[in-house]
């Protein structure tokens, strides 16, 4: 089950509005996770929408910025949720 509230650090720090986003779709993923849909699927779609929605609000280019500073972001564990942070 996706649980926003912990490990989010930086991001719900950043913006009220986007911790309550979050909960919101927490809440959506949780409800289809008890329909039966995988959380593999959820991410997948998640994901095209998410990157859909930055694509059509800043356009490709800054999207495409926004996705080459995953990696680094990735694998410094800023989207881990079973990270503990202190």
């Amino acid at each position: 089950m996706f649980a926003p509230a912990s490990g989010l650090g930086v991001f719900d720090r950043e913006s009220g509005e986007r911790q309550i986003a979050l909960e919101y779709l927490a809440e959506a993923w949780n409800e289809a996770e008890e329909d039966g849909v995988q959380s593999g699927s959820l991410a997948h779609a998640s994901l095209f929408a998410a990157l859909a929605t930055l694509v059509k609000m800043h356009g490709d280019e800054a999207a495409a910025d926004l996705v080459a500073m995953l990696p680094d972001r990735i694998r410094s564990g800023e989207y881990n949720l079973d990270k503990i942070l202190q």
